[in-house]
């Protein structure tokens, strides 16, 4: 199995945090936001190689970041030849990119770079490689102005009825979050969504378009998920991992 980390964002809503260094890479409790990812995803086996997805400008920031990690010689950063939002490929756009430009023919984990989880995410694989479908990640945010914000989704015994990405009303608080497992049987469908030209960016918007096609199921985070997006979830983070 192979894990792609989707870290090509610029993060300009944390500017000036953000304006020389990239979001995964800030620090959170003295190590970078990204060791945090990859502590979480310690306890799955079969992982034979991550690959980092970036852009130009943070390209050698993830190679430096790399090269001294633990775990050097499973990593690999890949460049996607971006060099701002104008001309960015989108989280689904550097998904495609990786599977083509690796030749990739495995079952695959998608996980956003700036996603924070206070349990490691055991299990996880285990549930997957029990089913034939693809698995979204879910989170319940308990407030409905809160799901707003992301890919709200209905469940009926853990398959995925509805997902609607930010939706103006909201019909529950459960949320599907940037963790994605794609079996290999998936990959042909994720080449048709891109050759189709539809939107490249929110990685949701592919679950939204495999759903009706597919049988997408559903796992439950474990314990507190915390999105990066702002200043304010950056600091409440340094609070729950300084404590921790």
């Amino acid at each position: 199995m192979k894990v792609i980390v989707l870290a090509a964002g610029y993060a300009t809503r944390l500017y000036p945090l953000t304006l020389n260094q990239p979001k995964p890479l800030l620090a959170v409790a003295g190590r970078p936001m990204l060791d945090h990812v990859l502590d979480a995803l310690a306890p799955i086996g079969g992982i034979d190689r991550v690959y980092v997805v970036t852009n130009a400008k943070f390209t050698p920031h993830f190679e430096k970041w790399a090269a001294a990690h633990p775990s050097k010689e499973t990593l690999r950063v890949i460049n996607d030849r971006t060099t701002d939002d104008t001309n960015k490929l989108g989280a689904i756009g550097d998904l495609h990119l990786v599977m083509t430009q690796e030749r990739l023919d495995d079952d695959l984990l998608v996980i956003a770079g700036d996603n924070l989880f206070s349990k490691p995410l055991e299990g996880l694989v285990e549930f997957c490689q029990a089913q034939t479908t693809p698995v979204l990640g879910v989170y319940d945010v308990k407030s409905v102005e809160e799901a707003k914000k992301y890919g709200v989704v209905s469940v009926e015994n853990g398959r995925i009825t509805s997902f609607v990405e930010k939706p103006t009303q909201a019909a529950s608080t459960l949320i599907g979050i940037a963790l994605y497992y794609y079996p290999r049987a998936t990959l042909p469908l994720i080449r048709q969504y891109i050759a189709e030209g539809n939107n490249p960016d929110q990685p949701g918007r592919l679950v939204q378009w495999l759903y009706p096609r597919t049988p997408v199921r559903t796992w439950s985070i474990p314990g507190l998920w915390l999105d990066i997006g702002s200043k304010e979830t950056l600091e409440e983070a340094q609070r729950f991992f300084a404590a921790k």
